[in-house]
């Protein structure tokens, strides 16, 4: 494996940028993790295919990232590259009642624009953080409605095989699951959408945003929703239940709004909130037998506690 090979070809051929050593708590909305050895921009598809062979070339582990939102990264960082999308990937359109969107554009962004426009269809999406790719991915959205529902299509990047695409129903959907990252990188979607009156729009998405700040902790550093909610029951409901709510493990707490949030008090690391992690699995195992499944994806090297 060749990091400084892979740093010098990418000089030379990449339209976007590389940097080595950046530090990835300034991209995830934790606020925590230590330095990415590679962290690569790729501006065009081009930029991605490039970047992809290079990095096969070199034997180099790799990762895509978006807006770190669901993302919890080690302190020491990561030993890859991490490939974030640029330029090409932050554009939407709009084409009757199809909104195009890239994978890099904010999904926040997205559901304004839609409704400036007076699209109706994703109201349920207001203040859910990062990318459009990001929700793709994890099939974000609320607990009755993800934006699965909403996709026509999809195309991924597919390394040494180029852009595929894919239909909505083609794609496996779960909650808060897709098999769309198995697939391929994520580069685009159309999501279909209906015109509606800006009045009702505007009515269902304060109802909605209403609904998260009452809640879930905005504007408190988290990855969102720590655990996948179990069948018939609720990761939150449960670690209320076994007392859980406002525990603290160094600057890693159980949110006092949410108990299935787990939030950055101030100097948390990574290794607080894994170690918080596995106390709350423990205890509502022991308690109710349940075995909560993170929804938290880790990137780097972690030593379960």
């Amino acid at each position: 494996m060749s990091l400084e090979d892979a740093h010098r070809r990418f000089k030379d051929g990449l339209s976007g940028s590389v940097v080595v050593g950046e530090l990835l708590k300034r991209h995830t909305s934790l606020r925590i993790g230590g330095p990415a050895a590679l962290f690569v921009e790729c501006a065009t598809i081009s930029d991605l295919a490039f970047a992809t062979e290079v990095l096969a070339d070199e034997e180099v582990e790799w990762t895509v990232l978006g807006k770190g939102s669901n993302v919890l990264a080690s302190d020491t960082g990561y030993s890859g590259a991490v490939l974030i999308l640029g330029r090409d990937f932050k554009r939407h359109s709009l084409a009757g009642d199809h909104l195009k969107s890239g994978a890099g554009v904010l999904l926040a962004a997205l559901v304004q624009d839609a409704f400036k426009a007076g699209l109706s269809g994703l109201e349920f999406a207001v203040g859910i953080p990062g990318t459009v790719g990001g929700a793709l991915a994890m099939n974000a959205g609320t607990r009755d409605e993800g934006i699965g529902s909403k996709v026509e299509s999809v195309t991924v990047f597919v390394p040494g095989r180029g852009l595929v695409g894919i239909r909505g129903p083609e794609v496996a959907w779960g909650y808060r699951y897709s098999d769309l990252p198995r697939r391929g990188i994520i580069v685009e979607t159309v999501l279909r959408v209906t015109g509606s009156d800006e009045v009702g729009i505007r009515r269902s998405m304060e109802a909605s945003l209403r609904r998260r700040k009452r809640t879930q902790p905005l504007g408190v550093p988290s990855a969102g929703s720590t655990f996948v909610n179990p069948e018939g029951d609720s990761a939150g409901r449960l670690i209320e239940a076994a007392g859980l709510k406002g525990f603290k493990i160094g600057g890693a707490a159980v949110s006092d709004v949410h108990a299935n949030f787990i939030v950055n008090t101030g100097d948390a690391t990574a290794e607080d909130i894994v170690a918080l992690i596995f106390v709350i699995k423990e205890t509502v195992r022991e308690l109710n037998g349940i075995e909560l499944k993170p929804e938290v994806r880790f990137l780097g090297t972690f030593v379960e506690p």
